[in-house]
């Protein structure tokens, strides 16, 4: 019998696991641990959205399966947001998926689009399921950077025109996860006439399309006339509207890609819990004061971060969207490596933080910083930061 798992042979230990492994003993030892780890939203859905749970819960007749692709309320609903954010028309019916998550939607649609030994490019760092749910379904990955400058665009042909097979599928994510990187309109304009002369497939992920500062909206590739020829784009009710747990995602674009994804989730799953579907609908129907309130919170969150922990000794540069910075390592401490760091930081001064190499390789010498919690527990994180930096040596010039 032979145990060793093909698929299991392909993923590597996911490192940031060994530091959420540390926290939670920390935390089993009754230490108060402040995590900025996780991207786990400290804010509750808007009240309506969970009034809608609870009526549509009540009904004798919404426990039954749900509906693979999403009910057609919330297609429409989804469909209505993108008329409204970015002034794009999707067809309910054929152009957009409900998913359960998008981490869920982009996995199954890798299942559904690649062969064994497919070439997808992918950004380094990112999200490990940007590169991991394409390995999982057989493909081989090659890197292309995340910063969207001339260098991103020689990758890109340097992948093109020395990589056999020739790559299929480009992934892309802004605002970015882990960088917080954004791209202007003209960036995608000009991504979506390379994938037609190149003949490749467009995956954008677009989690946190509202999470943006400083007064710069994020575009969505699906505002490019003919980008539905190329491209998919996953969106998510995680940060949003503080629904993460709720595994609420959507898939929109090109009808070819959607088909094959719902048919790939006809097989796996009778989709998201009926009830959850319908207060997705209201969330994105209803009342929107909660965006508004949540990129004032993350801004606010964001200002306290960089100013206290430049104060504590650590310059960070201010994320312009997203929830999370991209940070560095103290130059005087680079040489420990962002595991070490990250593992320091947590026993020494109770702050947890993922390490940049565990977004690829390319991440190493950074972490990154979710502002996950509130700005009285950012400033105690600072003041534990400056201690440890004291402890080894760094203060506010060296750092």
């Amino acid at each position: 019998m032979n145990d060793q798992f093909y698929r299991m042979k392909r993923m590597p230990p996911y490192v940031i696991a060994e530091v959420n492994a540390m926290r939670h003993a920390a935390r089993l030892e009754g230490r108060d641990i402040i995590d900025l780890g996780m991207g786990n939203p400290d804010q509750p859905p808007p009240s309506h959205v969970i009034d809608k749970l609870c009526e549509v819960a009540a009904k004798p007749d919404a426990h039954g399966y749900s509906q693979s692709k999403g009910i057609p309320g919330l297609r429409r609903a989804k469909a209505g947001y993108y008329a409204r954010r970015f002034g794009v028309e999707l067809d309910p019916d054929t152009e957009v998926v409900v998913t359960m998550g998008s981490k869920e939607g982009l996995s199954s649609l890798a299942t559904a689009i690649i062969a064994p030994g497919d070439v997808v490019l992918a950004p380094n760092p990112s999200y490990p399921i940007h590169t991991f749910g394409f390995i999982i379904a057989g493909a081989t990955i090659r890197s292309v950077p995340t910063t969207p400058d001339e260098h991103y665009w020689e990758s890109l042909e340097r992948a093109m025109n020395y990589t056999v097979p020739r790559p299929s599928v480009l992934v892309v994510s802004y605002p970015s996860n882990p960088t917080a990187e954004t791209v202007d309109l003209p960036f995608y304009e000009r991504l979506v006439a390379w994938a037609k002369e190149n003949q490749v497939w467009i995956v954008s992920d677009l989690a946190y399309s509202e999470l943006y500062f400083d007064g710069k909206p994020t575009r969505s590739i699906m505002e490019v006339p003919g980008a539905k020829d190329v491209a998919i784009e996953f969106t998510s009710m995680s940060k949003t509207y503080s629904m993460a747990g709720w595994r609420m995602g959507f898939a929109v674009g090109n009808p070819k890609l959607i088909a094959a994804l719902t048919r790939v989730k006809s097989y796996l799953d009778y989709g998201a819990f009926t009830p959850i579907q319908a207060a997705a609908c209201a969330a994105l129907n209803g009342p929107q004061d909660i965006i508004e309130s949540n990129r004032q919170l993350y801004h606010k969150r964001r200002d306290v971060m960089v100013e206290a922990f430049g104060r504590a000794g650590w310059d960070i540069p201010p994320p312009p969207a997203s929830m999370f910075a991209w940070a560095p390592l103290p130059p005087a401490l680079k040489s420990m490596g962002s595991l070490e760091f990250s593992k320091q930081l947590l026993t020494q001064a109770q702050v947890a933080v993922a390490p940049g190499v565990g977004y690829g390789e390319n991440g190493e010498g950074f972490v990154r910083i979710a502002m996950v919690e509130n700005e009285q527990r950012l400033r105690q994180a600072a003041r534990n930061i400056k201690r440890y930096l004291q402890s080894v040596g760094v203060n506010s010039s060296a750092a």
